[in-house]
């Protein structure tokens, strides 16, 4: 797993590339708690154009962000999700939570 964050306005967005599974999610989750409790991002979007598999443990983590960044009265968006992932998404219902957008263009407009 690979992941790049930059910042758009107070959007952080987390373009990953890989497997976002239990051997990934942890360095992942401190580096965007770093920008969310530091107070640099708001709002959060995860990229999922080039994440090819999901497991529980991307789960939680994109889950726990969702509800730090909620505590703090940002938003979570995600887009561009591979089929693997859209199949957790759906099967969690995590679709319900956070709304998913084609682009990331699509989604920061909508922010």
């Amino acid at each position: 797993m690979q992941a790049k964050l930059r910042m758009a306005g107070k959007t952080l967005v987390v373009r990953m590339q890989g497997e976002l599974d239990h051997h990934t999610v942890d360095i992942l989750r401190e580096q965007i708690d770093e920008k969310v409790t530091g107070g640099q991002a708001n709002n959060v979007l995860f990229n999922f154009q080039s994440v090819n598999f999901m497991d529980s443990s991307g789960l939680g983590m994109v889950l726990g962000r969702y509800r730090a960044v909620m505590e703090k009265g940002g938003r979570v968006l995600a887009c561009s999700l591979q089929p693997p992932v859209q199949r957790v998404f759906e099967l969690s219902g995590l679709q319900n939570r956070i709304p998913v957008f084609h682009t990331e263009q699509e989604a920061l407009r909508n922010v």
